[in-house]
């Protein structure tokens, strides 16, 4: 089993794709415990550590990786802290995190810095897939809605729904903040760039936006598909965000969630990172509920053998 690399990183990423993978039991257990990031690097109390900062999309998903992986390696102890991609990124350039979480990839900008501050382009892990879903109040009757429509809600043309054949109520945005990988994701593939509406909401993570819309039967939002069973995940452009329409490719805003690490991973970060990869570390992207890499039926990874 293998990662896949986007092209900057191709380079360096191709002597990774050579090392071991190593395949762990697919154990799952449940710990009531969110650890708190820090800076720098070394030991704690006689453990190995790793810390990791960056996307909240992916903040429940990593935290659920650190617990397992302690619970695998009790001479590990694993630091994961959310805030943003951007921030989790600019924590890997200064050096401050072994690794760092992003629902994006890099810019130009980034890609520049992290060379000119670590000699290096840096390496990518493609980690899980996520359905960027449409969040939309239980009470309101569209479950389907066109990019079309979501760019016109989004940047403010639209401003009632009933202007598209829902309820006369007020559209109100709720939005991540800009610092999130999912407000530039959403920014870049449904508005196409234009400017989110001037009456937007903004908030700093996913538990926010969910808040948001469930409070406001008006309310529009997006985040992982991982969150928010309290409201309507709605459909686009006729397609439901599910695992079976993003690994057929119909879903048309689903994306790679990412690891990203400042040079070729050894030690606890190589480690860390072939557990992430092996069916335990998919089968928690799939408890969590992301879609893994791989289809993890039987049938699935008998291909894989």
């Amino acid at each position: 089993m293998t990662a896949s690399f986007p092209g900057v990183f191709r380079r360096l990423a191709s002597g990774y794709r050579r090392m071991s993978i190593s395949l762990l039991p697919a154990t799952v257990i449940f710990l009531a415990l969110l650890l708190s990031g820090c800076s720098g690097s070394g030991a704690v109390s006689g453990k190995r550590v790793l810390r990791i900062k960056g996307s909240d999309t992916m903040l429940l998903l990593a935290t659920r990786w650190a617990e397992e992986f302690m619970q695998l390696h009790p001479d590990a102890a694993v630091y994961v802290e959310g805030g943003g991609s951007a921030t989790g990124i600019d924590a890997l350039i200064e050096g401050d995190v072994d690794l760092c979480t992003a629902s994006r990839t890099l810019r130009a900008d980034e890609a520049r810095r992290l060379l000119e501050k670590r000699g290096s382009l840096g390496i990518s892990v493609l980690t899980a897939k996520d359905a960027l879903s449409v969040y939309l109040h239980p009470d309101n009757p569209l479950h389907n809605l066109t990019q079309a429509q979501l760019r016109g809600l989004f940047t403010g043309t639209i401003t009632r729904w009933d202007a598209i054949g829902g309820a006369p109520l007020p559209v109100q945005v709720i939005s991540r903040s800009p610092n999130s990988g999912t407000y530039l994701f959403f920014e870049e593939h449904i508005l196409e760039g234009r400017t989110y509406a001037e009456t937007a909401v903004i908030v700093p993570t996913t538990p926010a936006v969910i808040r948001q819309v469930q409070a406001n039967p008006g309310a529009i939002g997006y985040g992982g598909v991982a969150y928010g069973a309290e409201v309507i995940h709605a459909s686009v452009d006729g397609v439901a965000p599910t695992q079976e329409n993003v690994m057929n490719g119909t879903y048309p805003i689903s994306r790679y969630l990412y690891l990203y690490a400042a040079a070729i991973p050894d030690g606890l970060v190589k480690e860390f990172i072939d557990w992430v990869l092996s069916i335990a570390g998919q089968q928690i992207v799939h408890e969590v509920g992301y879609i893994p890499l791989w289809d993890l039926t039987k049938e699935g990874l008998d291909v894989l053998k």
